[in-house]
């Protein structure tokens, strides 16, 4: 026995040494990954502020502070205020419901979360012009009561929170299915109600990755194109959010005021995966 753990020992550090890669090799995979970034990310970031700021700072800041600009501005935080607290709710309801309970149906319901990975979001925006335009599947009632989804606002927050739901639910699934659910029993057997071990209990332990799913909505809410594009109407002043408007000043040649809008939605990227980058720090610390 003696003689045979230095020879385990050996194998083991025989085994350390085949698995690192030669120096050559880490040096160019590393030089690959920071070209593939500085090419696709780095520059064309750099180059939205240079086409922003080409015409001089009056010319940007006259193009941000534009009506139809400031519009679309105030358009995008309200559909995000709207659509991440709601989606922030769902979710922790959904992960709780998936986590700590057994029932037919989990695995459809699981399913049904992931719908809007799975589905282009001109899809889901022409599914909502299917059921609530004019000549849609809902349209005579909404008419009757003179109530507007589509080409209006509750249309576009629809849209909105539909490709953006899973966000916070996919997030918080997993890290509770791992904390399981042996705090919530005990909190419960000393006599905490649902509501208190909830606040008390799972809250507290859930905090960083609820916070990591809404800075993730946040941004797809921020940045949607697809859904939005369908049921907005692209009315200038009224349904146009960011994204929205810096293609219409694009296909008009304004290309200096488009890219002043661009790099407003690139400082909320910008301050979006500083935060994000923080979360998982904290996450991994708290881990």
């Amino acid at each position: 026995m003696a003689g045979h753990i230095p020879m385990q020992h050996g194998s083991k550090n025989t085994g350390k040494r085949t698995a690192e890669e030669p120096l050559w090799i880490r040096v160019l995979l590393i030089a690959l990954a920071l070209g593939f970034l500085l090419i696709f990310l780095v520059l064309p970031l750099i180059a939205i502020f240079i086409k922003a700021f080409e015409q001089g700072a009056s010319v940007y800041f006259a193009s941000i502070t534009d009506p139809d600009a400031l519009s679309a501005i105030k358009l995008t935080l309200i559909v995000v205020l709207l659509t991440v607290p709601l989606n922030a709710i769902f979710g922790v309801a959904a992960a709780w419901t998936v986590t700590k309970f057994d029932f037919k149906g989990k695995s459809l319901l699981i399913t049904i979360i992931d719908l809007p990975f799975a589905i282009s979001p001109v899809i889901a925006g022409l599914v909502f012009v299917l059921l609530f335009s004019a000549h849609g599947l809902f349209g005579e009632f909404l008419f009757e009561q003179d109530i507007k989804i589509i080409f209006a606002v509750p249309g576009i927050v629809l849209a909105t929170l539909f490709v953006t739901f899973p966000f916070v639910a996919r997030e918080l699934i997993p890290l509770m299915q791992a904390q399981g659910s042996a705090e919530e029993e005990a909190s419960l057997t000393l006599g905490a109600g649902g509501f208190k071990t909830f606040l008390l209990v799972t809250l507290p332990n859930i905090k960083w990755g609820l916070l990591y799913g809404v800075i993730l909505c946040n941004a797809r809410a921020v940045g949607e194109f697809g859904a939005v594009s369908v049921v907005s109407g692209h009315i200038r002043g009224l349904t146009n959010t960011m994204p929205l408007h810096i293609e219409i000043l694009y296909n008009e040649y304004q290309f200096s005021a488009s890219f002043a809008v661009a790099s407003l939605m690139s400082i909320l990227a910008i301050v979006t995966l500083v935060l994000k980058n923080f979360i998982e720090w904290k996450t991994s610390q708290h881990g």
